[in-house]
């Protein structure tokens, strides 16, 4: 049996990849025994990786691509009825910006960047992946840089192999990146700009640019309602949208400067609630940033 470990170090490597994890993975044969939940598992079912090109922390730099049942995908807004086709499904529109206007003020958003980590998919029989971490499906392979979309429909994030079962909540975290944690040593060496960071949007309102930068740290929870149901024969994909529209306002609707929002600003507890009320997930096969029906 091979044995690999987690610190700051590789879970596993080959002579073309090392890919990094959390906790001790033991290999014997073609299964894989998770000293977490002691349970056994085909190391196809244990290896989730994303579908882009993605930075590894390889031997060799070399990026590793492979395929899986379940997709994540992620929008900011839905697509229009008129808008969706198959030709568009799992790419966004090339959009470079978001405008949304309030009266006479104009906010126009050119870039929005959030840091995720430990996204879980949590079975209906379960309370939580914090109190029964060994029933979630980890779709674990952070800290990691989502580009939000900026365009209406989704952009395809995650491809994962996740084992047959019913799904009724999305768990991760929003992650502030750690300047001395190093399990986050990587993403700090590629994202030096993100240190003590978890978010940043850039654009400009009322003509004037701005960057909006945040330390949000905090656990989500979504509801997948109904719940999302898997099966080795069929592959289906969840949709996070993250309502950037919803960020930069008051309770009444008024756009706020982002700026205005940053670290020790006026509005950066109303900011900071209005993300966490602004994200939501749910089954999207058509990947139109909309519902299932």
């Amino acid at each position: 049996m091979t044995e690999a470990r987690w610190g700051p170090g590789p879970v596993f490597r080959t002579p073309a990849v090392e890919v990094w994890g959390r906790y001790v993975v033991k290999f014997a044969g073609d299964e894989v025994v998770q000293p977490k939940t002691r349970q056994r598992m085909s190391i196809k079912t244990l290896i989730v990786v994303l579908v882009g090109t993605v930075s590894l922390a390889c031997a060799d730099s070399t990026s590793v691509q492979l395929r899986g049942n379940v997709a994540v995908s992620f929008a900011t807004r839905a697509t229009p009825p008129a808008l969706s086709s198959p030709a568009t499904r799992g790419a966004a529109p090339r959009v470079r910006d978001d405008t949304l206007t309030s009266g006479s003020d104009t906010l126009i958003i050119t870039s929005a960047q959030i840091v995720l980590r430990e996204i879980e998919l949590k079975p209906v029989e379960s309370a939580s992946c914090d109190s029964e971490p060994q029933d979630c499906s980890d779709i674990e392979f952070g800290p990691v840089l989502v580009d939000l979309p900026l365009a209406p429909g989704v952009t395809r994030q995650f491809q994962v192999l996740v084992p047959s079962g019913t799904f009724d909540e999305i768990e991760f975290d929003i992650h502030k990146v750690s300047d001395d944690d190093p399990a986050d040593a990587v993403f700090r060496q590629q994202h030096p700009e993100f240190i003590d960071l978890s978010i940043r949007v850039q654009g400009t309102f009322r003509g004037q640019v701005f960057l909006y930068e945040s330390d949000l740290n905090v656990e989500q929870e979504l509801d997948l309602n109904p719940p999302l149901v898997v099966d080795q024969t069929t592959s289906t994909n969840v949709t996070i949208r993250v309502n950037l529209g919803e960020w930069f306002r008051t309770s009444g609707g008024a756009l706020i400067d982002p700026a205005t929002a940053n670290k020790g600003g006026a509005n950066e507890n109303l900011v900071n609630e209005n993300i966490k009320r602004a994200i939501e997930a749910f089954e999207d096969d058509d990947e139109d940033g909309n519902e299932s029906s």
